[in-house]
């Protein structure tokens, strides 16, 4: 089924109703509010503040009439009422998939009985799903005008709480021939030698068929060392070792293996590319094979309108795409929709990054996931960058090997400095003629010169225009501050509060250049760091591997993708070995998460052998 048409029940509660002769504990004053009891209920069941909640959180009361007042601290939360509980779940679910609310909170009274109140929480479930909230169940719900009221009309259809039905998203396999992750460890040397010698029998009396449901970590004699196939992790020892194989090279990979002793882990700092780094198909061999990127991709996708199906059809599309993926139709939401399901994901094996950073359009994702704004105002901002970047003469982006103090010579009123990525790597932006007379100069001076695939000069002062219009638009977006540690490469540093919030910063971003050397630097000299970036081609890897603290070995950059376009199964083991990077690196990882990779496919919607077929059309 298509997650992104339905709302998942992410909490359920039944509590009694308050005795209206007894005292408020805040008010002794005044008899205690219904809806302030069920409300904090479900609050202390999300063990959130009113701070942590989505800032378009709405509480839709289905009663016709009572006290509607909110516990304190949380008045700021609109209240929508309806006759009955079904008719508040139906609002609450059209609210959710136009967009207007991230999270309801649907409060009954009277149910499932007299002197009761039903409280649940309901969030898009393709969102549910890519957040790895513990889903309740999905309420099916076939939408009319009279379900939220418009017509007048009211029926007992419609008044009846709907039905919550069991999540179906995907299915178990069992395909010997798709790769998969072992790990196994010790408490020593010679405990990591016997259960490797373990797993090797186990591996030589299994039949192939087995080989994909096979535990996805054996611990050493210390205890668990990871997540059990149903669980999240839960200890560690110190020499661990990680293959990814098929079950016809399970027994050598497993026998040649390194065994790696693990000290002390370098945290996780996530990085997320811009425009640039993407390429047809990039990606697609998870979509429909990893459930959490699935959803999550999905999800981004449905925010941009009647754009998204026409994007996601492009990117698996066999032949010529309607929009070539170098536009910035195409690029952009594509990116923004590809780095946030890869971070989902990544989030979702239990890695917590102690920090983020993004380049360019990856600065969005990178705050998405930072709590900066929501998924569904972070992908409006996307396809408003694109509707205003159209809208400027054609312009294109270089990429020079060379110093910032080097190129400034040949920058002018037209050609810019759009972003310094290491020592001796800049990028050029502007119109496309003033572009080509640069790139001619650079040439004949024999300094190195690509040309990025981009068909707008970003970050250069011809999408002044655009920024103007944006700061506009991004004026009604309710930003916060961010949740996790945010280095932004247009100030070089820490994101503060203040321009978290600003949408003249948001705005900006169009013209101004990227400092992402800067930013790294930073990052960086905070402490040592493991580096993962989320998303296509490597360049953020390529980037890092430069810096004095990577090539030192006190920090290290991991890619999940590979550098280059392949097959869906080269998307999937490229994810795999970063994986098992952080395994060997010391990092706790759900077991269960993993094995999704290799158990998992969705074979609802758009067939899985086409995903692979559009990857190798483009090899």
């Amino acid at each position: 089924m298509s997650l992104t048409a339905h709302s998942a029940v992410v909490h359920r509660l039944v509590v009694a109703a308050p005795d209206p002769a007894a005292p408020d504990p805040a008010a002794p004053n005044s008899p205690p509010s219904a809806l302030s009891t069920a409300v904090s209920a479900v609050l202390d069941a999300f063990s959130r503040s009113g701070r942590m909640l989505p800032v378009r959180t709405v509480v839709h009361v289905g009663a016709p009439a009572g006290d509607h007042s909110l516990p304190a601290g949380h008045e700021s939360l609109p209240v929508r009422t309806a006759p009955t509980e079904g008719r508040a779940l139906r609002i609450a679910h059209r609210e959710l998939l136009d967009g207007t609310a991230d999270l309801a909170l649907v409060v009954g009274f009277g149910s499932p009985g007299p002197g009761k109140i039903t409280v649940y929480a309901v969030k898009r479930a393709a969102e549910a799903v890519a957040d790895g909230d513990a889903v309740h169940g999905v309420l099916h719900l076939h939408l009319t005008d009279a379900d939220t009221g418009t017509d007048g009309h009211d029926t007992d259809d419609h008044d009846t709480p709907p039905a919550i039905h069991p999540l179906c998203h995907g299915r178990d396999t069992a395909d010997p021939g798709r790769h998969r992750l072992l790990l196994w460890s010790g408490r020593d040397e010679e405990d990591e030698a016997r259960v490797r010698a373990e797993l090797l029998a186990l591996l030589g009396d299994e039949h192939a068929e087995t080989f994909p449901h096979l535990p996805t970590a054996r611990p050493g004699a210390s205890g668990p060392a990871t997540g059990s196939a149903t669980g999240p992790a839960t200890g560690s020892v110190p020499v661990r070792a990680a293959v990814v194989t098929d079950a016809r090279q399970a027994a050598a990979g497993v026998a040649s293996a390194k065994a790696v002793t693990v000290r002390s882990p370098r945290p996780v700092a996530l990085l997320f590319p811009g425009q640039g780094s993407q390429h047809a198909a990039m990606a697609a061999g998870l979509y429909r094979h990893e459930p959490v990127f699935t959803a999550a991709l999905d999800a981004a996708l449905s925010h941009m309108g009647p754009d998204g199906p026409r994007i996601r059809e492009d990117w698996l599309t066999t032949g010529t795409p309607h929009i070539g993926i170098d536009d910035v139709r195409r690029a952009q939401p594509l990116l923004f929709a590809v780095d946030y399901a890869l971070g989902r994901m990544i989030l979702g094996w239990g890695v917590r990054p102690v920090a983020l950073l993004g380049h360019s359009a990856g600065e969005l994702v990178a705050a998405t996931l930072a709590d900066v704004m929501s998924l569904a105002d972070a992908a409006g901002m996307v396809m408003a960058r694109v509707r205003e970047a159209v809208r400027i003469p054609p312009g294109g982006m270089l990429a020079v090997g060379a110093s910032a103090a080097r190129v400034r010579p040949y920058l002018d009123h037209e050609v810019a400095l759009a972003a310094v990525n290491a020592n001796q790597q800049v990028m050029l932006a502007g119109s496309a003629p003033a572009l080509a007379a640069v790139e001619a100069r650079l040439r004949a001076d024999e300094i190195t010169v690509v040309t990025v695939p981009a068909t707008s000069p970003f970050h250069s002062p011809a999408m002044a225009p655009a920024s103007d219009a944006l700061e506009k638009e991004y004026g009604a977006i309710p930003f916060r501050e961010p949740a996790l540690p945010l280095y932004s490469g247009y100030t070089g540093t820490l994101m503060s509060p203040e321009d978290a919030r600003s949408p003249r910063f948001w705005a900006r971003q169009v013209t101004d250049t990227v400092h992402f050397l800067p930013a790294l630097d930073e990052l960086l000299a905070a402490e040592d760091v493991l580096l993962v970036e989320a998303g296509p081609r490597q360049t953020l890897t390529a980037f890092a591997r430069r810096h004095r603290a990577v090539r030192l070995r006190a920090s290290a950059a991991l890619p999940l993708l590979p550098a280059k376009p392949g097959s869906g199964e080269s998307d999937r083991r490229s994810v795999l070995n970063a994986a098992a990077g952080l395994w060997t690196e010391g990092h706790e990882l759900n077991a269960q998460a993993l094995s999704r990779l290799w158990t998992w496919t969705d074979t609802t919607g758009i067939d899985t052998a086409r995903t692979d077929s559009a990857i190798r059309h483009v090899e």
